[in-house]
């Protein structure tokens, strides 16, 4: 699972405690360790971002995605979930890691269509209604994802905001959030265990 803009938070900590607790094997790596991992403070977090070298932070998310296949608790099909930047990096890794099994990107931006036809997971994607910076890509996403043949569900919550999911911010809208969810670990159910 692949955190905000943020870092390895406690929410994003909740979040992966909940995959758990749902049956699954979590793994919520930290983007910000090259530089000290979370600094406990999320304006401060946000502040490093910038200073990450993101080939290395995604070189480092497939190496995550690796690792999870091969776990012994592992059954070897691995799926991704991510927020905002995270949905960003749930949607690269569909296009970079072949054998993906499911990725769930929330309100993430879109990899370039040139590489949608390398997405061979299905996937289940979320957006905020309101969220115009990452619904202004969808259209250009869609077709690519169509002409490819990618399976995918596409979700709009109406009404919510980039981040309606974290409810730890005036953004979150519980109804929404909960709903997504359920789709969610019904989806990895789907993908995943069978």
């Amino acid at each position: 699972m692949v955190h905000e803009n943020r870092g390895l938070n406690p929410h994003i900590e909740d979040i992966a405690r909940r995959l758990a607790l749902d049956g699954f094997l979590a793994f919520a790596p930290d983007a910000l360790f090259p530089l000290g991992g979370y600094p406990g403070n999320e304006d401060k977090a946000r502040e490093l971002f910038p200073k990450l070298d993101q080939a290395k932070t995604r070189a480092d998310f497939v190496t995550a995605a690796q690792i999870l296949k091969t776990h012994p608790a592992s059954n070897g099909k691995v799926g991704v979930v991510g927020f905002c930047y995270g949905g960003g990096i749930a949607n690269y890794l569909a296009t970079a890691i072949p054998d993906l099994a499911a990725a769930v990107p929330f309100y993430g931006s879109q990899p370039p269509a040139g590489e949608v036809a390398k997405i061979k997971a299905p996937l289940l994607i979320h957006d905020a209604g309101n969220d115009t910076r990452i619904r202004a890509g969808w259209p250009a996403y869609e077709a690519a994802l169509k002409a490819a043949g990618v399976k995918y569900q596409y979700y709009v919550y109406p009404g919510t905001e980039h981040g309606f999911n974290n409810d730890t911010t005036p953004r979150y809208d519980e109804a929404a959030a909960r709903l997504a969810w359920q789709r969610t670990v019904d989806f990895f159910r789907q993908q995943l265990t069978a």
